[in-house]
């Protein structure tokens, strides 16, 4: 069998192996394919394994011998699957690779949103704390998250996962869910919808799929039913958030604070209004990347094409 990995270098750039998917054929792994070199890149190749690559229905009708497509992720909207369907290739991901490293990224984020540890620590190496004539400052509001509410939006493993570590932080939490596992309340978390959340929750976490009826949900008219200086972070995806909106609203303080580790187009435009705006933390997609994570996705696509080479199929999403 001929397997072809069409962009690793994202998610092994050389800390992690390659052997799990050596052992079920003949590899050849790029680091990136440009849209124009995908058809030669997948060649005669039996499975196809793609993070961000589009593999679209045309590339897929001009190599007829690919039998599997594998995401190396869990959102797979790179993939034509509709097309794959009708030719009867299964296209398999990765569910539940990184819930523990998302909501510690999360977690990470409101610390930082709070405390600003980064930009105090530089400052100190700055030297600016020698020159200082009191033993101790800070450069901008600390605060503390005992008896905060936290509106979670999308109560999924994520979002579950960071809800614990904020009732551990001495949180309550406000969750919204399309479907509310009621098992799961308690005197510190409550279902709530959106309107909820807004009117009540001190820090607002996006932790929901993106969908054609949730994107740009983040806006102005949303912004303004939020209680005045709600912290934002946002772990999911960009495309939630109406970004000029954001912006203005970061800008004239309505929102004291947000935290991004996902942006509307990645990478981002250098006229991003974000990357310019007052109080606002943005890192470069980054939640997902931790080395523990990143090795169950490489090992969970093998065991996909091991299943399907096996004569079955496991984490079909078409």
């Amino acid at each position: 069998m001929k397997i072809v990995v069409l962009d690793g270098l994202t998610l092994n750039p050389g800390d992690l192996s390659w052997e799990v998917l050596e052992q079920l054929g003949e590899l050849s792994v790029y680091d990136r394919t440009p849209p124009e070199r995908v058809v030669e890149r997948i060649g005669d190749a039996d499975a196809v394994f793609t993070n961000k690559t589009l593999v679209s229905r045309e590339h897929l009708a001009q190599c007829p011998s690919v039998k599997f497509v594998g995401v190396l992720a869990t959102g797979y909207n790179v993939v034509d699957v509709a097309a794959a369907r009708e030719r009867g290739i299964p296209v398999c991901n990765v569910p539940s690779y990184g819930t523990m490293a998302v909501a510690q990224f999360a977690t990470a984020l409101l610390l930082e949103l709070c405390h600003r540890v980064g930009r105090h620590s530089d400052d100190s190496r700055s030297g600016n704390w020698a020159k200082h004539p009191d033993f101790c400052y800070w450069l901008n509001p600390l605060v503390e998250l005992d008896g905060k509410v936290l509106g979670i939006v999308g109560f999924g493993r994520i979002g579950q996962a960071f809800a614990r570590i904020a009732q551990a932080l001495g949180m309550s939490v406000l969750a919204c869910a399309n479907r509310p596992d009621r098992r799961l309340e308690s005197a510190t978390l409550h279902y709530a919808t959106l309107d909820e959340i807004y009117a009540q929750a001190d820090v607002i976490s996006l932790h929901c799929p993106l969908q054609q009826s949730n994107q740009g949900m983040i806006d102005a008219a949303a912004i303004a039913r939020m209680k005045h200086g709600v912290l934002l972070i946002n772990t999911a995806r960009g495309q939630l958030i109406v970004e000029q909106d954001l912006a203005d609203a970061l800008n004239s303080g309505r929102i004291a604070g947000a935290a991004l580790d996902v942006l509307s187009s990645e990478p981002p435009r250098a006229d991003n209004p974000l990357l310019a705006a007052r109080n606002c933390l943005v890192t470069p997609h980054i939640a997902w990347a931790t080395k523990e994570a990143r090795a169950r996705i490489i090992a969970t696509a093998a065991e996909n094409l091991e299943k399907f080479i096996a004569g079955g199929v496991q984490n079909v999403v078409n």
